[in-house]
């Protein structure tokens, strides 16, 4: 009797004192005394090594979560999540989501090559396309419409190849941004210099036809180490004549605003001559953009930290109007006489250019977003403006009524500055978003038609550049889009 006592009481000691250490030390230190356990910190551990709460559902679908553990589906075990990026770890939560979206991908591109395309609506084909319209069903606008979204759900990829006077810089130059002119027979590119800087070209893209695409790449002999904030075409002597580029400053050298005539790469218009570089001292520029409104004739704007410039090419009168945070996008309306600039801080305001001061009644329009907004885009009758931020909105406004009538969902952005592009003729809309996927909606009622995966593996570095025209290589060109890639260029063309 005695002797049982005093073992119970001796054994009430010890799981007594355990209790208190593990209080002492906090969930934290208990849970990592319990994983310090395992034979393998950084091995795999088993179906039998995991907890029973898993053993059971580590085969289905769905599988408990265990903090610092990622499991793997393939080989159906846990793995140990190590901190840090300066070791060799391969089981990192960014590695594990850069693999996810790889394999995705690549299974994008598969389904592609073997033109396992999924149509966006239901019961939507060529057949039934044709049958409703000879019905009655459909008129001739809603016929091409959809026509035009049944042809970008089967557009087919295809790699062009670019001629050039430099072979070798063509194979480690990579594509920073392209941009078409008004006529879409003319690709201005801006590539990034393998020993640092930025190298100009254009790309004529009258030789971009089918079965053979070949397109010519003419480049000049002219360098910048800063960085290119934005870039426009400007019509100075004829219609796209310039480029409008946004230089950043670096060290004792500000930022400025550079015209840069088309001439001094290849002469595309009657009576050409080699034109002279026009540079406006204007530090920290954001964006930029040309005016063809009569009113505001040989003026571009450019959008500073809080401030907006307007200056006139030829007099060199400058407008100046002060806003509440950075602007990041602009453009000038057609008809009327008025800018419209997309700010940091969300909103979205147009200036009226017959204002010459800056009292009341210069901001013409005011619309307000959640996020930064990247871009502004007027539609033809000017009566509704499209915008996308830095949250992966992509909404419709009203100018009249000042309200969002559509909104188009699966836009990918966090923090980069993306480009919209909006093609009413084709009522189609395309953005390429930072997951590196190319999406076109329709623009009448925002369905996704057709998601595009980047041909080669997804970086933040390597974000295509698209371009999209009805009539790529001129006015007998056929509808398509282009994609600009590391050092690839490839055109998506009508079957």
């Amino acid at each position: 009797m005695y002797k049982n006592n005093w073992q119970n009481r001796r054994r009430g000691r010890r799981s007594h004192q355990q209790n208190s250490r593990l209080r002492q030390h906090g969930p934290d230190e208990r849970y990592n005394s319990v994983a310090e356990q395992s034979p393998q910190d950084s091995g795999p551990i088993s179906d039998d090594e995991s907890p029973s709460t898993s053993s059971g559902s580590a085969g289905s679908s769905s599988v408990p979560d265990l903090p610092g553990f990622y499991f793997d589906p393939e080989k159906k075990r846990y793995f140990r999540l190590l901190p840090g990026h300066n070791n060799c770890n391969p089981l990192t939560k960014e590695s594990i989501r850069q693999k996810e979206m790889e394999s995705k991908r690549l299974q994008l591109l598969e389904e592609e090559d073997k033109q396992k395309k999924k149509i966006a609506r239901v019961g939507f084909n060529a057949s039934s396309l044709l049958q409703k319209s000879k019905l009655g069903f459909l008129n001739v606008t809603s016929y091409c419409r959809l026509a035009h979204e049944l042809r970008v759900s089967c557009m087919q990829r295809k790699k062009v190849q670019i001629q050039s006077s430099d072979p070798s810089a063509l194979a480690s130059d990579r594509f920073n941004l392209i941009l078409a002119d008004t006529n879409s027979d003319r690709l201005f590119t801006v590539n990034d210099v393998k020993v640092g800087g930025s190298k100009y070209g254009i790309i004529s893209l009258r030789g971009l036809k089918t079965p053979s695409l070949k397109v010519h790449m003419h480049e000049n002999l002219y360098f910048t180490n800063r960085k290119v904030n934005s870039v426009c075409w400007a019509s100075l002597n004829h219609l796209d004549s310039h480029i409008l580029l946004c230089l950043m400053g670096i060290a004792e050298t500000p930022g400025c605003a550079t015209l840069l005539p088309a001439s001094l790469f290849v002469s595309s218009h009657p009576g050409d001559r080699p034109g002279m570089l026009c540079s406006f001292r204007i530090p920290g520029a954001w964006s930029c953009a040309w005016s063809l409104n009569i009113q505001a004739n040989n003026c571009f704007s450019t959008g500073l930290s809080r401030r907006v410039l307007v200056t006139n090419v030829v007099t060199g009168h400058r407008q100046s109007f002060g806003t509440s945070s950075d602007v990041l996008a602009q453009q000038f309306a057609l008809m009327a006489p008025l800018l419209f600039n997309g700010c940091r801080s969300g909103e979205i305001f147009a200036i009226d250019l017959r204002c010459r001061n800056q009292g009341k009644g210069w901001k013409a329009t005011r619309l307000f977003h959640d996020s930064a907004v990247t871009s502004v885009q007027i539609l033809q009758e000017e009566q509704n403006l499209m915008a996308s931020d830095m949250a992966g909105t992509i909404k419709l406004w009203d100018l009249r009524t000042t309200k969002c009538i559509r909104q188009y969902e699966g836009h990918v952005n966090e923090y980069a500055y993306l480009p919209l592009h909006v093609h009413e003729e084709e009522g189609i809309v395309v953005a390429v978003g930072q997951d590196c996927y190319t999406r076109i909606w329709s623009f009448h009622d925002a369905c996704l038609l057709r998601t595009i995966p980047s041909p080669h593996p997804t970086s933040k570095a390597d974000i295509p550049s698209v371009a999209f025209s009805s009539r790529l290589g001129g006015f007998r060109g056929a509808p398509g889009l282009l994609m600009a890639v590391q050092q690839d260029l490839y055109c998506f063309s009508y079957t």
